[in-house]
């Protein structure tokens, strides 16, 4: 059995410097929480997008468990456009109910779930009966879950919070079970 937790990373605050941008006060203050929720769990291994709101949500976690974090590129949010889009939400929702569609520059569903597949399926092949921590953004988490099962959708994305603590628990590769583990 292998037990991936998805960290949808802890709040920022808009900059168009993806790699780059921090967590805000808030989300300094959230990502307290989440180190106090794995405190207690046995953690074997940490994977995070290289974004830096990303690595910052589990720091705690990697120097309460004495783990590196390990940057995987492809962990890194979904890419929407090149260019700025007028309306976010527009956007987003129109890559959600076509999901092969992508804005010029950017990456429809499919592609941006296959990067994340290819992804998960090489961390559970390295780390079975392991229990994983992959810090990660809601799009690419969300597609993740979506490729196991239809109902983590864009209303599934929508009622994300920031951060947000998924467990995923797979066995022989297949998921089984999915529980919410973050407590707002």
């Amino acid at each position: 059995m292998t037990v991936i937790y998805f960290v949808r990373h802890a709040h920022s605050h808009y900059t168009a410097d993806e790699y780059n941008r921090p967590l805000s006060d808030k989300g300094v203050e959230d990502r307290d929480r989440v180190t106090t929720l794995f405190k207690n769990k046995i953690i074997h291994t940490i994977y995070s997008s290289p974004y830096k709101r990303a690595i910052q949500t589990v720091e705690g976690i990697a120097q309460e468990h004495k783990l590196q974090i390990n940057t995987i590129d492809s962990l890194k949010e979904r890419i929407l456009s090149n260019g700025r889009l007028l309306d976010f939400d527009a956007a987003i929702h129109q890559v959600w109910s076509q999901p092969n569609f992508a804005f010029e520059g950017g990456e429809s569903n499919e592609t941006a779930k296959e990067r994340a597949i290819t992804t998960l399926q090489k961390i559970l092949h390295t780390h079975p009966d392991d229990n994983v921590v992959i810090s990660t953004h809601g799009n690419i988490m969300v597609l993740v879950m979506q490729y196991f099962a239809p109902q983590y959708d864009y209303s599934f994305w929508k009622k994300l919070s920031m951060p947000d603590v998924y467990q995923l628990t797979f066995q022989h590769f297949v998921l089984s079970d999915v529980q919410r583990v973050w407590k707002e």
